[in-house]
C-alpha cells in the first residue's frame, strides 16, 4: 500500500507554509474513513493558510507512545521534511505533549495536530470581544500541558547541564503567569456571559430560530436570504465564529434568527466548554434550521456529528427542520449530462422521498446561491413558527 499522496507541481502555490499531513489507519479506523479526514484536515490547512505537498498514511494497532507513527515511517518523514524544507507537519489526531516534542525533535520542524490547527483558524476568525477571549482561553488551556517543550531550546543550546535548573525555573513561571491568564479570561467570559444572557432576555416574547450545521453548509448564505441583511459569507471553513442576531417578519410573523458557528468532526472539547456562551444561542432556541451540503460525499456523516454535538449541548430535542442546501451542485455531480430529464427527476424525488420520511416531512432542498427553493423553505418556517407561538401563548390571541 502507498503510504504517501504527493500533489502534483500545478497544485502548489507560492508564499504559503509547505506542510504534510499525518494520519494512521487504525482497527476502528479504516483507510477509507482516514481519506475523509485528511481531506478536510487539507481544506483546515487550506483555510489556515497551509499549501499540503504530502500525505503520509500508516497501519497500525495502536498509535506509537512516543512518536505516534513508527520508527520507520519517522524516517520517512523526516528525510521528506529535509528534502522539500518543509515548515509544518500536522497530525490528524491529538498529540500528547510529550509526543509533540519528540517529533519536532526528530523532524526539526513545527508540528501540530487538528486541535491546535482549529484553535489556529479560530484564532484569526474571531472579531468580537466574547470569541476573542474564548479562543484565547482554548489556547492557553492547550499551551498549559505543552511549556515543557517550549523550552526545549535551552537544552539543545549548551546541554542539559547548567541549564536545567533556569529552564525549570522558567517553566514554572510560565506555568504560574498561564494559569493566572486561565483564571483572568474565564472571569472575564464570564462577565461577558452575563451580558449575553441579559441581552437575550430583553429580546422579549420573540420566539428564536437558529441555524445550525457543519462548517461551510451556507448557513450565512441562507441567513442573508430569511433575513435580507448582510452577513459575511465565505466558502472556507469557520467563516463564522460570532453569533448574529436579526429580526425577520415573514408574511407579519415576527422571530428572531442567529446564526453561529459551524461544527466539524474531532471539534476540540475544550472549544465547546469554551464557545459554551455562543452555543447558549443553539441551546434556547426555540426552533432549528438544520443546513446539510447534500453535496458533500460525506453529508450523512456530517448530519450525525452535528446531531451529536447538539446532544452534547442538550439541544438534541427541539423543533428542527432539515433544509438540504446545494441542490444546485448536488446535481452537477451526481447527474451525468446525457442522462435523461425524466430520469434526473426521478432519481432527486428518490432522494426526497427518503429524508422526508426520516423527517416526519421536516425537511426542504433548496440552493441558496441559486435562490431555489426559498419559498418553500419560507413556507415552512412561517408554519412552524406559529404553531410554536401558539404552543407558548395558548390562550393569547396571536394575529398574524
Amino acid at each position: 500500500m502507498k503510504g504517501y499522496i504527493e500533489l502534483s507541481s500545478d497544485q502548489q502555490s507560492m508564499g504559503l507554509e509547505k506542510a504534510i499531513l499525518v494520519g494512521l489507519i487504525l482497527p476502528d479506523q479504516p483507510e477509507t474513513l482516514l481519506d475523509e479526514y485528511l481531506a478536510e484536515l487539507d481544506f483546515l490547512a487550506q483555510t489556515a493558510g497551509a499549501e499540503v505537498l504530502k500525505v503520509f498514511k500508516q497501519r497500525m494497532k495502536h498509535p506509537h507512545r512516543k512518536t505516534f507513527v513508527g520508527k520507520g515511517k519517522l524516517e520517512e518523514m523526516a528525510q521528506y521534511v529535509e528534502e522539500k524544507e518543509i515548515d509544518l507537519v500536522i497530525f490528524d489526531d491529538d498529540l500528547s505533549p510529550s509526543q509533540q516534542g519528540n517529533l519536532e525533535e526528530a523532524l526539526k520542524c513545527k508540528v501540530v495536530d487538528r486541535s491546535f490547527l482549529i484553535l489556529d483558524i479560530f484564532a484569526g476568525r474571531a472579531q468580537t470581544a466574547q470569541s476573542k477571549t474564548q479562543v484565547e482561553l482554548a489556547q492557553m488551556q492547550y499551551l498549559l500541558p505543552r511549556l515543557r517543550g517550549l523550552w526545549t531550546h535551552l537544552e539543545r543550546q549548551k546541554g542539559g547541564i547548567g541549564m536545567r535548573g533556569p529552564g525549570e525555573q522558567e517553566i514554572e513561571t510560565d506555568r504560574r503567569i498561564v494559569n493566572k491568564k486561565i483564571t483572568l479570561l474565564k472571569e472575564r467570559l464570564d462577565k461577558i456571559d452575563k451580558q449575553s444572557t441579559t441581552m437575550r432576555k430583553k429580546r422579549g416574547e420573540l420566539i428564536r430560530v437558529s441555524l445550525v450545521g457543519y462548517t461551510n453548509v451556507g448557513k450565512s448564505t441562507l441567513m442573508n436570504l430569511l433575513s435580507k441583511s448582510e452577513v459575511f459569507a465565505e466558502d472556507k471553513l469557520f467563516a463564522t465564529l460570532d453569533t448574529t442576531v436579526r429580526k425577520v417578519v415573514l408574511q407579519r410573523t415576527p422571530f428572531l434568527l442567529s446564526d453561529t458557528v459551524g461544527f466539524i468532526r474531532k471539534l476540540p472539547t475544550r472549544l465547546i466548554e469554551s464557545f459554551k456562551s455562543t452555543l447558549d444561542e443553539v441551546r434556547e432556541a426555540d426552533i432549528l434550521l438544520h443546513v446539510v451540503d447534500m453535496a458533500h460525499p460525506q453529508h450523512e456523516e456530517h448530519i450525525k456529528v452535528v446531531q451529536q454535538t447538539l446532544n452534547e449541548i442538550g439541544a438534541s430535542e427541539k423543533n428542527t427542520i432539515m433544509v438540504f442546501n446545494k441542490l444546485d451542485l448536488y446535481e452537477e455531480t451526481e447527474f451525468d449530462e446525457f442522462l435523461d430529464e425524466d430520469v434526473k427527476k426521478d432519481i432527486l424525488e428518490e432522494v426526497k422521498r427518503k429524508w422526508r420520511k426520516q423527517t416526519d416531512g421536516k425537511c426542504v432542498f433548496v440552493s441558496a446561491i441559486e435562490k431555489r427553493g426559498i419559498e418553500e423553505l419560507r413556507d415552512m418556517l412561517i408554519q412552524i413558527v406559529r404553531d410554536e407561538y401558539t404552543i407558548r401563548y395558548p390562550y393569547k390571541t396571536v394575529f398574524f
